[in-house]
C-alpha cells in the first residue's frame, strides 16, 4: 500500500512559516517521497477566531517558493464542521461523550495538578451527570485508567496514562468550536493518512489521538517526531519567539540549514544553487537514520 503523510499548517498568528516549520515540513516531505509516498497539505484552521485573513495563502506561496509539490487538493478543517459534528454524535451515541458545566476557575480550584500538556487535569466532576442546573458548556471524551503505549519511530516507547495525565479530554469547546485532538483525529482518517511525521512538541498528545482512534474504530497511524528547533533559552522557535519568517529570496540557504538540522550531511555549497537542484541532492541523500533522535535541538540564530 502506498504511504500517504501530510504537511499540517495553521493560518493562525503564529501561522507565517518559519525555520521550525520548515524542519517539520522537510522531514515529512522527504520521508514521503522517499518511500514513493504521497504529500498531502492540510490547513488546520478549525480555530477560525484566530485566523488571519490571508495567512493560509501566503502559507501555500511560501511551500510553492520552496519547491514542496503536494498531492490532490488542500484540505480546510474550517469546512468540514459537518464531519466533525456527525462523529461527535457517534461518540455521545455510544456513551463515550458527556456534557461538561466546568469553567476553568472550577477546574483550576480542583484540579490535582499539571497536565502533560501544560494544562490542568480534569477531575472528572461532571462525569455522573451535569450538577442541577447547570447546561454542557463543553463535550468530553471518557478515558479510562491504564497505560496507552506506542512506538515512536525516532523517540522510542512511550506510555501515558491518560487519566493520570489529563483527564476525559474536550472535543468540542466551550465557545462551540471543535477541539484540535478530534478534528485531526477525523480528518487523518478521511485521509487515508498512515504516517504521520511532525515536530516532538505534538508528543505529548498522540496517546489522546491514538485513544480517539481507538474509540472510532480508527486505524492508528505510524508516527515519527521530529526535534523540534528552539532558540538558546529553550523555547520553541515560534511567532511568540519572534521567530522570523522565511524569506524565499534565501529559499535555498533555509533549507540547507534544515537539511542539517535534520542530521543530513548537505554541502555548504547547496546554499548557491536553485532549489529544484536543492530538493534533487536532498532527495537523492535523505537518511532518515540520520535524524537526531532528540525531542529538541537548540538553535540561537536560525537563518
Amino acid at each position: 500500500m502506498k504511504p500517504i503523510y501530510r504537511g499540517r499548517f495553521a493560518p493562525s498568528p503564529t501561522g507565517p512559516l518559519h525555520f521550525g516549520s520548515l524542519v517539520a515540513a522537510v522531514g515529512s516531505y522527504l520521508e514521503a517521497r522517499t518511500r514513493g509516498g504521497e504529500w498531502l497539505v492540510r490547513m488546520e484552521d478549525v480555530d477560525t477566531p484566530r485566523n488571519v485573513p490571508g495567512a493560509a495563502e501566503s502559507i501555500l506561496a511560501t511551500l510553492a517558493a520552496f519547491g514542496f509539490e503536494w498531492d490532490g487538493p488542500v484540505l480546510w478543517q474550517s469546512r468540514r464542521v459537518e464531519a466533525y459534528a456527525a462523529v461527535l454524535q457517534q461518540l455521545r451515541g455510544a456513551g463515550l461523550l458527556y456534557g461538561c458545566a466546568c469553567s476553568r476557575q472550577e477546574i483550576a480550584a480542583s484540579a490535582g495538578h499539571l497536565a502533560v500538556d501544560g494544562g490542568l487535569v480534569y477531575p472528572g466532576r461532571c462525569r455522573g451527570g451535569l450538577p442541577p442546573g447547570r447546561p454542557a458548556r463543553a463535550w468530553r471524551l471518557r478515558v479510562e485508567s491504564g497505560e496507552t503505549a506506542f512506538v515512536d519511530r525516532l523517540q522510542g516507547r512511550l506510555v501515558q496514562d491518560l487519566q493520570r495525565a489529563v483527564g476525559d479530554f474536550v472535543l468540542r469547546r466551550a465557545d462551540g468550536l471543535f477541539a484540535y485532538q478530534l478534528a485531526v483525529v477525523v480528518d487523518d482518517h478521511f485521509q487515508g493518512i498512515t504516517d504521520i511525521v511532525r515536530g516532538a512538541d505534538l508528543l505529548a498528545s498522540t496517546p489522546r489521538q491514538i485513544w480517539l482512534q481507538s474509540c472510532l474504530g480508527y486505524a492508528t497511524p505510524t508516527y515519527a517526531h521530529l526535534p523540534v528547533a528552539s532558540n538558546a533559552a529553550g523555547e520553541k522557535l515560534s511567532k511568540q519567539t519572534l521567530a522570523p519568517a522565511l524569506d524565499p529570496a534565501r529559499a535555498s540557504r533555509s533549507l540547507l540549514h534544515a537539511l542539517r538540522f535534520l542530521g543530513q550531511p548537505a554541502p555548504a555549497d547547496l546554499a548557491l544553487v536553485t532549489v529544484s537542484e536543492v530538493w534533487a541532492w536532498a532527495l537523492a541523500h535523505w537518511s532518515f537514520a540520520a535524524i537526531p533522535r532528540q525531542r529538541s535541538i537548540p538553535l540561537p540564530n536560525p537563518d
